[in-house]
């Protein structure tokens, strides 16, 4: 099972290009979604706002390869470690689901584009990286989803309450949960049940890229650009140089100010 490129074996009944059109059109959602939510939420032009800011308050300017090296710093370090979660469970589980999801994401386009066809034959590394990339999904989507989840662990709310901000994380892990039983009944041979699973799979896979506008799906385009954003200003001095935050009066905690309540 772990070495068989379970689209190969599927492209015996579904063409190929038909495997490649589902996922160009779950690329083409992801960037419709993506603009909807750009131009909905104004999210690009608070950033270059926030950046015209920024290079105003300046206190020096940095080089190019000041730039590139704290560039390069906050993708390999804070971007790809989650550094801002701390140490802890939670920056494990979100680890170990976001390089899960890279690699189940990555070995499907290979096989996919590169070896999806009946007579293909597939260098066991690709159907090995997806699997592997399913099983680390799972584990790191699971563990999330009932034992870190702050809602969960903090408010005593049920396991199974889902909110629309819960839709990123349940259609992902959901996607890989189908993919791995899809393809363990189609190495299996039980063909009802793969069909089933392969069902279940795309409809997943479309709740996944096709609710990007509604989901927590763009925030990982946004998020990058914001810890950049970020310690570039820190450099240069111009986070040190704009203005405090508004901080709420302690007494209300709204941040809204209100006269004392009269007893008479």
């Amino acid at each position: 099972m772990f070495t068989t490129n379970p689209f190969a074996v599927l492209s015996s009944t579904v063409p190929s290009i038909a495997l490649q059109g589902f996922v160009l059109l779950m690329l083409a959602l992801v960037v419709i979604g993506t603009l909807m939510d750009i131009i909905h939420k104004k999210n690009v032009k608070y950033f270059f706002n926030n950046a015209k800011k920024a290079k105003k308050a300046a206190s020096r300017e940095l080089s190019f390869g000041e730039k590139t090296a704290i560039i390069s710093k906050t993708v390999v370090h804070d971007i790809g470690t989650t550094s801002e979660l701390g140490l802890g469970k939670r920056r494990v589980a979100h680890v170990l689901g976001m390089y899960g999801t890279i690699l189940f994401w990555i070995g499907s386009g290979v096989m996919i584009f590169g070896y999806s066809s009946p007579n293909a034959i597939t260098p066991s590394i690709w159907p090995i990286i997806w699997h592997v990339g399913a099983l680390l999904t799972c584990l790191g989507a699971y563990w999330f989803w009932f034992f870190l989840r702050v809602d969960v662990s903090a408010e005593a709310h049920s396991v199974f309450r889902i909110i629309k901000a819960d839709l990123f994380v349940l259609a992902l892990v959901l996607s890989s949960t189908f993919g791995l039983a899809w393809s363990y009944f189609q190495y299996s041979g039980s063909s009802g049940l793969s069909v089933l699973f392969l069902v279940l799979f795309a409809v997943a896979n479309i709740v996944l890229f096709g609710g990007v506008y509604w989901s927590k799906f763009a925030h990982m385009f946004y998020k990058p650009g914001a810890a950049i954003q970020k310690n570039l200003a820190e450099a240069d001095g111009s986070r040190d140089n704009l203005p405090p935050p508004a901080e709420a009066p302690e007494q209300y905690g709204l941040g809204i100010k209100r006269e004392a309540p009269k007893h008479y």
